[in-house]
């Protein structure tokens, strides 16, 4: 019978927007909990800063102790706290207790990921982290199990709700960055400080990770590329409508395969230009979605909420279940697997593809001038757009791949032209044949 089985003892620490949450549904429903796992889960203690701010927790539950929790006669230790210390101490402190772990925790996963694996393998023990990158989406368990017998090549996706709701503001209502910052705050999309989600931190930690289980490879949060959303334009919104496309901050990880066959894996994070037809360009608000493109298994889509403290909750409690069943039958969860050590490929080695806005000089031989330097550059040209303007005109080129570093220095030298007063904005584009 269940209820005679020794219950799995769960610590939790941190008990914000998320543990509260996840508090509550565990103590709601504990028969389907002991159903689903074979054994009662039981929360023996609740780790916080300040006691007094919790009154929803039973007061017995309380401590300000963490590691005396960790400690204690506990089977797994489930880490909200969020950041990197003390957590990290704390669950190497559990993992080398014999305890097994479930976290949320992404920049914690993406600085010190391999220490806590490891730690994990030495000590036969579980670590689950369904939570760390979109929320209530089921996206890392099909990355390390459903998929593990597939290749995939690529990963991408926007993966921060703050930054999506502001761009889809932004395209809606023509308004600009700061106005739309302000107004996310206001309705509680944007945190008081930004600068972790809008400056692109947030989703180059969910690429690390992202990464590293796409393509059995240790990446690590220095081998992101990250660009935030902050220089995003009106007129960067408005060319991208001219075009029929969207801009959209997006986390993109890929296997790369150069000529000679050698492979390599690019992980960036930047705002890029999709078709309105892309399956991506749908996703609005604070909304996150994913694409895989798999091998055999084609393309595939994770849609749903990114963030919030029910859809948080959702998966931390699939981690804990999952970690709960592995305890019952004395079983073990899925391990790292880094056994493709592939290289990280620097952002000026990746090929990628360029929007790029001109004001120049309304004059004869502007175009020519502008497409040698294309040339020179070794760059080619899928779309030129001009509009003359008095004595100024406007120029839309979009380019063919090419990598990132000769693009980039072919924008260098076409500011350096005498006849281009201006490059109003350069925006990379993604999800369409180049």
């Amino acid at each position: 019978m269940i209820e005679d089985r020794e219950p799995i003892r769960v610590a939790l620490l941190g008990c914000g927007t998320v543990g509260t949450e996840v508090l509550r549904l565990l103590r709601g429903r504990p028969e389907e909990f002991a159903a689903r796992t074979g054994a009662p889960v039981e929360v023996t203690g609740v780790a916080v800063r300040r006691p007094h701010k919790h009154p929803e927790v039973p007061e017995h539950l309380l401590t300000t102790d963490a590691a005396a929790l960790v400690d204690g006669d506990v089977d797994v230790v489930v880490e909200l706290i969020g950041g990197i210390e003390p957590a990290r101490s704390l669950l190497l402190r559990a993992l080398r207790g014999g305890k097994s772990v479930v976290t949320g925790n992404k920049a914690l996963l993406a600085e010190h990921g391999s220490e806590l694996y490891s730690a994990a393998d030495e000590a036969g023990v579980d670590i689950y982290f369904e939570a760390a990158v979109a929320g209530a989406i089921p996206l890392l368990r099909p990355l390390r199990e459903s998929l593990a017998g597939d290749r995939i090549n690529r990963v991408m996706g926007i993966v921060n709700g703050t930054t999506n709701y502001i761009l889809s503001a932004m395209d809606a209502t023509g308004a600009g960055y700061s106005e739309t910052l302000d107004e996310a705050g206001r309705l509680g999309y944007a945190e008081a400080d930004p600068t972790a989600d809008v400056d692109g931190f947030d989703a180059a930690a969910k690429a690390t990770i992202l990464a590293s289980l796409a393509f059995h490879t240790r990446v690590a949060a220095t081998d992101v590329h990250r660009e935030g959303i902050s220089a995003v334009s009106p007129g960067d919104i408005a060319a991208a409508k001219s075009l029929d496309r969207v801009v959209k901050l997006l986390a993109i990880c890929e296997r790369v395969v150069d000529e000679d066959g050698t492979e390599s894996v690019s992980a960036r994070v930047h705002p890029a230009m999709i078709p309105r037809d892309h399956p991506l360009a749908s996703v609005g608000g604070a909304f996150n979605a994913v694409f895989v493109e798999a091998e055999a298994a084609g393309s595939l889509m994770f849609y749903g909420q990114g963030a919030g403290g029910a859809p948080s909750a959702s998966a931390v409690l699939g981690d804990l279940v999952a970690v709960a069943r592995n305890l019952v039958v004395s079983g073990k969860g899925p391990r790292e697997s880094a056994h493709a050590q592939l290289p990280a490929r620097p952002m000026g080695d990746t090929p990628t593809r360029y929007h790029i806005s001109l004001d120049v000089d309304d004059k004869p031989g502007v175009l020519s001038q502008v497409a040698a330097t294309f040339t020179d550059n070794d760059v080619s040209i899928s779309v030129v757009r001009q509009a003359g303007r008095g004595e100024e005109a406007s120029l839309v080129v979009v380019t063919h791949t090419a990598t990132d570093a000769a693009l980039k220095s072919t924008v260098d030298k076409i500011a350096r032209l005498a006849s281009v007063r201006e490059v109003v904005s350069v925006m990379r584009v993604e999800g369409e044949p180049s």
